[in-house]
């Protein structure tokens, strides 16, 4: 009985509090309930406000846009579509009046006038028509004939009617003016200096060779003349001198090989009556490798008209050179040296010879062969040189002797031979002289000495199935490299003066076969000779003189495909400096930072540069 009375009065005394609690609760979720209401009531109001301010305001102003200083000035190329002007956005454009010229009486500017001619032709056929309708006049006979005449005249190309968007290559050769001959001129860079110069040719159907010469030039692969071969061909066949300069890989040997041919096909045909004579032609160039390159360009072109061609070059037996002379050939291709001494020894004569050529005339005086070349030109007959008047006019069917010179500069032992042995010749420039073509991307790095074969190596790591020539100052260096790189596992070949004849063709067949994709060569390489698809040209040592410079990095970009060539630079190089960044510059090359600072590069050797007079420099009078 305690036990429940006890938890009785618990229960009493817990009573108000579970009130006084569910009571809180209740104010509470009425003061919820109540905020909750407020918030919607207040949300409606903001509504019909805005609702309101849209009515009578025109709703909320958009937020200003603030223009920076920047943007103020700037032009703006969107507009709206209300100011479109065009005309299918226009109505007073739907229907535009045109003006109607009468019976073709006027033309206006800026529009095709054969295209008006027809026009107004329509035109004036029409409003006959309809002037006839009306009178009910029959058109006569006579006078339809005579409306299709103008008709017709319309449609024809007048004198008048002068077309100036018609480019030079869109003309027949009759159509050409002078203005197009010298837009022509200006569009493959080809200057003259001389006098009664013929126009250049556009095409190979328009070169004046015969069916035969264009049959081997078609066979040959030659699809479009380079632009040496378009000014001298012309001259060749004019039986004009030439002196040419142009860039390397230009196709010089072709633009005197076939006026060579052309004047060999207009002599007697080679029998045993003038056989001991001698040749009809001798080309002349200062290494082996070279006059053998030329030997198999003439040859491409020869042997489809019948006619020999034969080298006399060092290495080989003179003996055996010389009876092939005796026994016949049209074309003599030699150096200067063993050419002479052929003549010395009576194993050869040149009694018929009247076409010379002179190939790289500048590195034959270099390397000392201007008495050899000048014995050469002493030895062929002097009855059959051009008068020295210039105005006296040539017998067409007279043989002069011609004669051709290829010299990348002018210096003064070239000069001497073109003064005594050339007549009024043509001097014909292709681009600048000595300036190397925009297919080579030429890049100079300085060094020191000892990082040099650390960088040639990363530079042949990038080959791939590419080939590379690498040019050095010395044959001691060129072994010396040869056999650090062969070393090393790359597939490499040497060429330089001291090696045999028979080895420098084994290097040069291994190279262009691919056998080797490094060549490591001397200047021997360095002028003239054409190895076709070679990538990168490394100079390891520079050379000593600019032209020599231009010569090797001429051995890539040929034939109208881009290389690469990459120059090692040290301090001992200060010589060439200057003529370098000069010719970086020209060609819009990269000049290295540390050899446009130097002082060597600033001033050209042996010249003085301006400077402020110093203390020591003043000169006291008294």
């Amino acid at each position: 009985m305690y036990i429940e009375r006890e938890r009785d009065r618990r229960e009493r005394d817990r009573e108000p509090d579970r009130r006084i609690r569910e009571r809180e609760r209740e104010e509470e979720a009425k003061a919820k309930e109540k905020a909750r209401v407020e918030k919607l009531v207040e949300r409606e109001r903001e509504k019909e406000l805005d609702a309101i301010k849209e009515q009578y305001l025109g709703g909320k102003k958009p937020k200003k846009r603030v223009i920076r200083p920047s943007e103020k000035f700037r032009f703006s190329f969107d507009w709206e579509n209300t100011e479109d002007t065009s005309r299918d956005m226009n109505a007073l454009y739907q229907n535009p009046h045109e003006a109607q010229l009468l019976f073709g009486r006027g033309f206006r500017a800026g529009m095709d006038r054969r295209e008006q001619k027809k026009q107004a032709a329509k035109h004036e056929r029409e409003t006959r028509d309809e002037i006839r309708r009306k009178d009910g006049v029959v058109e006569r006979p006579e006078e339809a004939a005579a409306q299709k005449v103008r008709e017709e005249a319309a449609d024809a190309y007048d004198s008048f009617d002068m077309r100036v968007d018609r480019h030079w290559s869109d003309k027949r050769l009759e159509e050409m003016s002078e203005r197009d001959w010298r837009i022509f001129r200006e569009d493959f860079n080809i200057s003259y200096k001389g006098s009664r110069i013929p126009r250049p040719m556009r095409s190979w159907g328009e070169s004046k060779l015969s069916s035969e010469l264009l049959k081997a030039v078609e066979r040959a692969g030659y699809k479009k003349p380079s632009p040496i071969q378009m000014a001298a061909i012309p001259l060749g066949l004019q039986q004009r001198d030439v002196i040419g300069i142009a860039e390397t890989g230009s196709g010089k040997t072709a633009a005197f090989v076939l006026p060579m041919l052309a004047y060999i096909s207009r002599l007697p045909p080679m029998s045993e009556e003038n056989e001991t004579e001698g040749p009809y032609a001798v080309v002349m160039a200062p290494t082996r490798e070279l006059a053998q390159q030329i030997e198999e360009e003439t040859v491409k072109f020869a042997h489809y008209l019948g006619f020999r061609v034969t080298s006399i070059v060092g290495g080989q037996s003179i003996e055996e050179q010389g009876l092939k002379i005796t026994q016949g050939c049209e074309i003599v291709i030699a150096t200067p040296g063993r050419l002479i001494d052929c003549l010395e020894r009576r194993y050869a004569v040149l009694n018929q010879c009247n076409y010379v050529v002179l190939d790289e005339a500048d590195r034959m005086i270099d390397m000392g062969f201007e008495p050899q070349v000048a014995g050469v030109l002493d030895a062929m007959p002097s009855s059959n040189l051009k008068p020295e008047n210039e105005e006296e006019e040539l017998d067409e069917k007279k043989i002069y002797r011609t004669t051709y010179m290829f010299s990348a500069t002018m210096p003064p032992g070239v000069e001497r031979l073109a003064r005594k042995y050339l007549r009024n010749p043509v001097v014909v420039t292709i681009g600048t002289a000595g300036k190397t073509t925009d297919l080579i991307s030429q890049h100079v790095i300085m060094m020191k000495e000892s990082e040099k074969f650390f960088r040639l190596q990363k530079l042949l790591d990038e080959l791939d199935d590419k080939t590379a020539i690498v040019f050095v100052n010395t044959k001691k260096n060129c072994d010396s490299i040869a056999k650090n790189l062969d070393k090393a596992g790359y597939r490499v070949t040497t060429l330089h003066g001291g090696k045999s004849q028979e080895q420098r063709e084994i290097s040069l067949e291994g190279f262009r076969a691919k056998r080797y994709n490094v060549l490591v060569a001397t200047d021997v390489v360095g002028r003239g000779i054409d190895i076709p698809d070679v990538a990168h040209v490394i100079n390891y040592d520079m050379p000593k003189h600019i032209e020599m410079y231009t010569h090797r990095i001429g051995r890539t970009g040929r034939a109208g495909k881009s290389g690469v060539a990459t120059s090692f630079l040290t301090l001992h190089d200060t010589d060439v400096f200057y003529d370098l960044k000069q010719m970086l510059v020209q060609s819009n090359s990269a000049v290295p930072p540390e050899l446009a600072r130097h002082e060597a590069s600033r001033f050209k050797p042996g010249t003085v540069p301006d400077r402020p007079p110093r203390h020591s420099d003043t000169v006291y009078i008294n």
